[in-house]
């Protein structure tokens, strides 16, 4: 049963992401609601587990760039703990890249942050209905994705794009695109320098690089083509 049918009371949203201006639109937003309230807020990992702990949400709202958190790997770990728990993950990410991982981390859906307001309520009202929220477009493409004939599909498994890294690899690669060298990576994650060099090595692997220096071009471009236009639209 949704959360809706079994609530006479406002639903409850904690918000979590790293922009205060961007976060407190939302929640002025959802406050407006006569269906919503907004029951905390969170701008990293450890706050918005303090803050899950305190006020008890129907439903988290996150970024998925948090600092150098990880946000998938929070997600998972936190559907393990609380499976009840619904999560829509917001993100400035391109959906055709993050949508898929976010929904195999345990996310309930994925909206672009370039979405407008009243798109963000329809898919906060769907998940609380219990669907699965995707846009149209994603919808559209997985399902013309599905028709594709085996060899077709594992040509494009097999070329060498960001979509095929995995989800520890493409949070190293948004690290290294963000300015972050190996030991502040190592350090960001709680993990070895040895193991963040593996998995850079698995990374030029996947997208036909040659060398660090390819690596860091390459991540750099992706970040500034993917992550800081919509950053400069959040704060236009």
């Amino acid at each position: 049963m949704s959360v809706l049918g079994t609530h006479t009371a406002k639903i409850r949203v904690l918000v979590v992401d790293e922009h205060p201006m961007l976060r407190h639109g939302i929640i002025a937003y959802f406050n407006c609601q006569p269906d919503v309230t907004v029951c905390g807020e969170a701008d990293d990992i450890p706050n918005a587990q303090s803050k899950l702990l305190e006020c008890r949400p129907d439903l988290l709202l996150i970024g998925l760039r948090l600092g150098t958190g990880d946000s998938l790997e929070f997600v998972k770990a936190l559907k393990a703990q609380h499976p009840k728990l619904l999560i829509l993950v917001y993100s400035a990410f391109e959906e055709a890249i993050f949508a898929e991982r976010a929904l195999r981390a345990g996310a309930n859906g994925y909206l672009m942050k370039k979405a407008t307001r009243e798109e963000m309520l329809i898919a906060v009202r769907d998940v609380l209905r219990g669907q699965i929220y995707v846009s149209r477009e994603l919808a559209m493409s997985a399902f013309q994705k599905s028709l594709e004939t085996q060899p077709q599909h594992r040509l494009l498994e097999k070329a060498p794009r960001v979509e095929n890294l995995s989800e520890r690899e493409m949070h190293v690669f948004q690290l290294v695109g963000s300015g972050l060298g190996t030991r502040k990576i190592a350090h960001a994650l709680n993990l070895s320098v040895k193991t963040i060099e593996t998995h850079r090595g698995n990374i030029k692997g996947k997208l036909g690089l040659h060398s660090g220096a390819e690596l860091t071009e390459r991540a750099t471009a992706w970040v500034m083509e993917n992550l800081l236009p919509q950053q400069r639209n959040e704060i236009s």
